[in-house]
């Protein structure tokens, strides 16, 4: 799944003392690697830690529990956390010398996928807790307390015993989370994500979702309108629905029936303040033609899709058995514009997989050329450890793949870049969602997802106004404000 996304969280709360009760004020820091998902998790995480007494800190420093929520996407994210490990076997051993205890954690999909083997090489870590199991949360840091905890001596950390959860359990974690405070949604602004769907049952040669997340599974379409509709009493205009393939959202309504992504996006645009819908990732062979017919006549779907093709060469395709050709997946991009025809795309793509030559990468190249792509997210090849492609003979040179990436990337760059200069001069409704970097200043976004910096009020946070378009600045856009912005609807 794309996007990859920095850490974050909350205030600093005080610690209140060393040998606190969990329902005593104590404070958790959680670190977000990957995509959109664990930052849905991580907030999930920290509503569901809220009735312990656990307030957010603004930095593993500052905290008494800290979460790693973590991303096995690529090799490289996977090293990232163990360096992280590293570091807060230090500071727990520090915090532990001053007489303060520090639970560590390690959560999301190299949990899951790697379990036992993180508290071997990191013995700092207490507690290892896949995806779907987070909603335990509390009953294992109880787990964790329960244990003999022995008096920090010489700067070291107590010994406690290690808590590993990565079971795919048989209850529905949704059905056990705490519901978000209005508070805590307020504090995350005026757009959130909202998971409807988890896993894959696509299993691409190179992905390790299958894996780490299982197999594909939907929420019921009432539980998804009621978390709806706690976020936009809270203050959300924007909502963008997530799933490993959330275009194969399958969930029941209360009638029983079996509802499509379509059907749901249908049922959330009559949320009278919810502005915006988008949802993300979708796969080419999940689209279908109802959902083509939303993006028609849905109006709060935003023209903006994100359809990961990965290569352009069908015998790269099929190795990687994504099911689909080069020519089905142009084919399903003029659908959509033929919907759509201010639909803008973004997608992923993988080099180097194993095997690529360069008339497969060329065919990459050429299918770029012909989307004409918004945006891109473009990796390398990363085997991923049980994987099928991570045994595949013909493993392509590092610096092949190297390359072979940077001439994608320059591609993609020049195609975003081209993209935003057609806005200039456009006039386009923003979502403002934050104050900008200058006095004065502040940013939301268009309907095509990119910053739009322009000078106004701080009052308008929260608003969709029109904006002309002036110029591009780097990824952003900056504009000017047109008229009196429309203000959001105040009856439910």
């Amino acid at each position: 799944m794309p996007l990859s996304l920095p850490g974050r969280f909350g205030l600093a709360v005080p610690h209140e003392g060393k040998r606190a009760a969990v329902t005593d004020k104590k404070s958790v820091f959680i670190k977000t690697y990957g995509c959109q998902m664990n930052v849905y998790d991580s907030d999930r995480m920290s509503d569901t830690l809220m009735p312990l007494g656990y307030a957010t800190a603004d930095s593993a420093e500052n905290a008494d529990l800290v979460i790693l929520n973590t991303c096995h996407i690529r090799e490289k994210a996977a090293e990232k956390v163990y360096s992280e490990l590293g570091r807060l076997r230090v500071l727990k051993a520090a915090r532990a010398a001053e007489g303060r205890e520090t639970l560590v954690a390690v959560a999301g999909c190299v949990a899951q996928a790697e379990g036992e083997e993180i508290i071997a090489r990191a013995p700092v870590v207490d507690m290892v807790f896949g995806p779907q199991t987070y909603h335990r949360l509390p009953e294992l840091i109880e787990r964790v307390r329960a244990g003999e905890r022995p008096t920090a001596t010489q700067g070291k950390a107590p010994a406690r015993p290690k808590v590993v959860e990565t079971e795919f359990p048989a209850e529905d974690k949704f059905d056990h989370l705490a519901a978000p405070s209005e508070k805590a949604v307020r504090s995350r602004g005026v757009t959130a994500f909202l998971t409807v769907q988890e896993g894959c049952d696509k299993f691409c040669t190179f992905c390790v979702v299958p894996y780490t997340r299982g197999s594909e599974a939907s929420r019921p379409v009432e539980k998804i309108v009621e978390e709806a509709e706690t976020l936009v009493a809270a203050g959300v205009r924007e909502i963008t629905l997530l799933g490993q393939n959330v275009n194969a959202y399958h969930g029941v309504d209360a009638g029983g029936r079996t509802v499509g992504l379509a059907g749901l996006l249908a049922r959330l645009s009559e949320l009278p303040r919810l502005a915006r819908i988008r949802y993300t990732t979708s796969h080419p062979r999940d689209l279908d033609e109802a959902l083509v017919a939303a993006h028609a006549g849905n109006s709060k779907l935003m023209p903006y899709l994100h359809l990961p093709v990965q290569s352009g060469s069908d015998r790269i395709l099929q190795a990687m058995n994504r099911r689909h050709t080069a020519a089905e997946y142009v084919a399903l991009i003029d659908r959509i514009r033929a919907a759509r025809p201010d639909m803008a795309v973004s997608g992923d793509f993988i080099v180097g997989f194993p095997g690529e030559t360069e008339e497969d990468f060329a065919a990459t190249m050429d299918i770029v050329r012909t989307v004409d792509y918004a945006a891109c997210f473009s990796f390398k090849y990363s085997p991923r450890p049980g994987t099928p492609a991570a045994a595949l003979a013909d493993q392509v040179p590092e610096a092949v793949k190297s390359e072979r990436l940077q001439r994608l990337q320059a591609l993609l760059e020049e195609q975003q870049k081209v993209f935003a200069e057609r806005l200039v001069g456009r006039t386009l409704p923003v979502l403002f969602d934050k104050p900008g970097r200058l006095p004065g200043q502040i940013v939301g976004r268009s309907p095509y997802l990119q910053p739009v910096a322009v000078m106004a009020p701080s009052s308008l946070i929260g608003e969709i106004a029109e904006v002309t378009i002036e110029a591009t600045g780097g990824h952003s856009l900056i504009g000017r404000l047109e008229g009196e912005p429309m203000p959001a609807r105040r009856s439910a």
